[in-house]
Order: C-alpha cells, then structure tokens, then sequence
C-alpha cells in the first residue's frame, strides 16, 4: 500500500520513517512537516491508500485535515495524547490510534486493520458501481401508507427521517409515514443519489442548498448533520 507521513516534528519522522520501511507491504511515497503541503501533494495524487497523521499540529490539526479531503483514505492517527481517542474514532476512516513511542509491533498491527479496511473499501467501490449501473431514471419507491401502496418517484425525495419504528418520508409533493426502519429503506435507495448524515436522517445529496456548521438546507428545512457522518458528507462535496 502507497502510504504518506505527516508530522511537524522531526525526530517522530524519522522513527516513524524507519519503522514503516520495516513493513514489506507499505511503501512510503512522501512524509510532510505541513499538512497544507500534504493536502496539495494529495489533489494530484489519488493512489494513496494511507495516511500516518500526527493530531497536534499547529495551526492545522489531525481532525481538521481530515475533514477537508475530498477523497478519505484510510487513517493512522499518531500522538503523544491519549484524550483524543474518542474524538477519532467517529471518523469513519481512522483505523487506528497510535500513542508516541510507536513499536514495530503496535505499528504493524495497525498496518493490518488499514489492509482490511483498503480491501474492504474496495469492496464497497465495487459495489457502488454495480448499484449505480442498476439504477435507472424514473425508478419508483413503493411504500404501505393508509393500506394501500403509494409510488414515489425517488428524485422527488428530500429527505427520511426515522421515527422510532416508523420513518417520515419527505418529498417535493408530500410526506408519506411507513412502517420501516431507516436502515431498511437505505439499503433500496440508491447510494450514488442518498447519503445518511445523522442516526436519524437520510438525505437527497442533489437536493442540498448550503451546509452550515453541523447542519444542511433541504429546501427550507434545516437537517443536522453528525459528526460521525460529517466526513462522508464532506468528502462528496465538488469543492473549489
């Protein structure tokens, strides 16, 4: 796997440096004091598949690097901090969390999660292109509402938001109440078109007016946005 280091100090990048050249299967390309230079080195290079990222830089830290990749790989936080623990693992793509001193064994042990992870994103690529060639225009939705079964044309969806064991679907025309969880209708909607961004609350990606703080516009009704889920969104956006 092509992997990238990005510390400020010097000292970890060196250590680091040789510990991952211990490991047959990666193949460090570049390691950077400045995460901006990291970030214009990765907008020229896609075949990245890991990261090793320090969480306390000045001016620009782990967390914040990571929410402004458009294309996340998978993530290998490194510090001398243990109270970020928490805070990395609701981001989807961090595989592990390694306290400085790094040993060879912690480190090849995370180099095995990133691997799983590597083929298990693959996987879902896969997948998603198979969802996407499926799906066609003017593909209908049909849910049970009132004892009867209502077509919805999916492009007129904005958003389904669960409500217990029921889910409020919100169209341009109407709302609809069914019986279903929202985990249920994700896996029959199409991927390339909704996106989950809270527990609660599925959205219609193309039906987006602005993003503001933790929250989205869908038409005139502001959703919120979670921070487990904020990095997929962020990652999808055609940002400038």
């Amino acid at each position: 796997m092509k992997c990238i280091l990005i510390d400020d100090e010097e000292l970890p990048r060196v250590i680091l440096k040789q510990l991952i050249g211990e490991v047959p299967k990666l193949e460090l390309v570049e390691s950077f004091q400045r995460p901006e230079d990291a970030l214009r080195y990765l907008n020229h290079h896609e075949d990245i598949a890991l990261i090793f990222l320090d969480v306390s830089m000045p001016g620009f830290n782990g967390f914040e690097f990571i929410q402004t990749l458009k294309t996340v790989p998978a993530i290998i936080l490194v510090t001398a901090h243990k109270d970020h623990a928490v805070t990395a693992f609701e981001y989807d793509n961090v595989v592990d969390y390694l306290l400085k001193p790094v040993t060879g064994e912690r480190l090849r042990k995370a180099v095995e999660k990133a691997s799983r992870h590597y083929r298990d994103n693959q996987i879902s690529q896969n997948e998603l292109g198979r969802k996407q060639n499926e799906y066609t225009e003017g593909q209908d939705l049909y849910i049970q509402n009132d004892k009867k079964l209502v077509k919805i044309d999916i492009r007129d969806i904005l958003l389904i938001e669960a409500k217990g064991n029921y889910i409020l679907i919100k169209t341009s025309s109407g709302n609809y109440i069914t019986y279903s969880s929202l985990k249920n209708i994700e896996s029959k909607l199409p991927s390339n078109i909704f996106i989950r961004i809270h527990r609660s609350f599925l959205i219609n990606f193309s039906k987006i007016v602005d993003i503001q703080d933790n929250s989205v516009l869908i038409n005139k009704e502001v959703v919120p946005v979670s921070r487990r889920y904020k990095p997929s969104l962020l990652k999808r956006l055609n940002k400038l």
